[in-house]
């Protein structure tokens, strides 16, 4: 079952699965198999390649399908191509064979993170490209490595390039989440992470005694600070049915570090916190909110940041925009029920609205378990199908929305 295809099996399926075998798992991505693939793509589709390398091995990728009118913002359509570790003792399946099963299932690491989006714009723009069709604008497809860890050496860089204003981008869909409802869920913002390290510094001395002004004392009482206000934010959550999580903050202590030997009371101790901030929340009086934490712990507390995302955005989601106005119509068209939220991680569309391009998170499955990340990810064909015939539907409206005064 392992096969290229399977006798009877649709093209687009042996194509995804075929992308699901190539071993782009981080922290050691296989990236030049994943851009011979799309420079394949790219020659089979009649489309333009573009390579860009923005950190030495680390190339994004752009397959550009020219707009009848150059004048116009392009569509970006961004995916990435890196996927996250595996545990194979804990898989049904082999995480890299692709296999489906009897009931069609398709078990793979990346089978909904995300290389099904990535295969859908390229089967969509196929199709769309056999049935003669033009737009006014200009469509890119953006294949971006390093998502999976920060986007760092990817997209954080590329939009800072001249390659990328080259593309006048006025517009982005990107990754979303799977929904396990008949709906289809819709990202216009996300939150922002910051990664927090506490460190408490206090009277070193031995084992046996009552130290005075230890380290660990005061490190409890900002430890005590922080998850009474992950306590509030989880009770807000909960008592309020139309709260999504990524519409409050969360925090999580992730980890912790200090000491030498049983008998030595340390001298530093330190707490690492992974905060996801709400993007309306004042980032400036939240900071304030660290730091009088540590001052009220007492002396010699202080925190610095291993990632501070200062540039929340948010991408209109009024029926007056015109980009929203496109997508949420050619949904309405297709019967599609939309739950527009707030992506509760990160993705690379905060590195797109940040430059000021509106990006939308969305990946078409509905009916489906959200299993990114997780054991035995997988997507039915049927789902993964779908989402290629939604896409044939959202391209058209989007590449031809008029003119704007943003298009200079």
């Amino acid at each position: 079952m392992a096969s290229d295809g399977l006798e009877g099996e649709h093209p687009s399926v042996t194509l995804f699965r075929q992308y699901l075998r190539i071993r782009t798992v981080q922290p050691e991505p296989d990236y030049g198999a994943a851009v011979a693939f799309l420079e394949e793509r790219a020659r089979q589709l009649g489309l333009g390649c573009q390579k860009v390398e923005v950190a030495p091995g680390y190339v994004v990728t752009i397959l550009t399908w020219p707009g009848t009118n150059p004048r116009l913002s392009s569509l970006i359509l961004n995916s990435h191509t890196d996927v996250v570790p595996v545990f194979k003792e804990h898989w049904s399946h082999d995480p890299f064979e692709a296999f489906k099963d009897a009931e069609g299932y398709i078990y793979a690491r990346g089978a909904q993170d995300m290389k099904c989006v990535s295969i859908q714009y390229l089967e969509a723009v196929r199709r769309l490209k056999a049935e003669g069709c033009h737009f006014p604008r200009t469509i890119h497809m953006i294949f971006v490595p390093d998502e999976e860890v920060g986007g760092h050496k990817g997209m954080e860089l590329f939009v800072q390039r001249p390659e990328f204003r080259a593309l006048k981008a006025g517009f982005a869909l990107d990754e979303g989440l799977a929904n396990p409802t008949d709906a289809f869920t819709v990202f216009y913002s996300e939150r922002s992470p910051w990664w927090v390290r506490i460190t408490s510094t206090g009277n070193p001395g031995h084992g046996s005694r009552f130290v005075e002004d230890t380290a660990a004392e005061k490190l409890h009482k900002v430890v005590s600070s922080i998850l009474t206000f992950r306590e509030k934010e989880r009770q807000r959550l909960q008592s309020n049915p139309h709260l999504k999580a990524g519409a409050v903050t969360s925090v999580n202590l992730t980890k912790l570090e200090g000491g030498v030997a049983y008998n030595v009371v340390p001298a530093t101790m330190s707490a690492s916190f992974d905060f996801r901030v709400a993007p309306d929340v004042d980032l400036k009086a939240f900071e304030e909110q660290l730091q009088g934490w540590c001052q009220a712990a007492g002396d010699g507390v202080t925190f610095d940041f291993a990632q501070k995302w200062t540039e929340p955005r948010v991408t209109s989601t009024d029926d007056s925009d015109p980009w929203w106005a496109a997508f949420s119509g050619a949904c309405k068209d297709m019967n599609l029920t939309l739950e527009p939220e707030i992506f509760p991680a990160a993705t690379d569309s905060r590195y797109l609205r940040a430059v000021g391009v509106p990006a939308l998170g969305f990946s078409p499955m509905n009916l489906t378990p959200v299993l990114l990340h997780d054991h035995d990810e997988r997507l039915h064909e049927a789902v993964f199908l779908r989402g290629v015939d939604i896409y044939t539907r959202l391209l058209p409206a989007l590449a031809s929305v008029p003119a704007l005064p943003s298009d200079g």
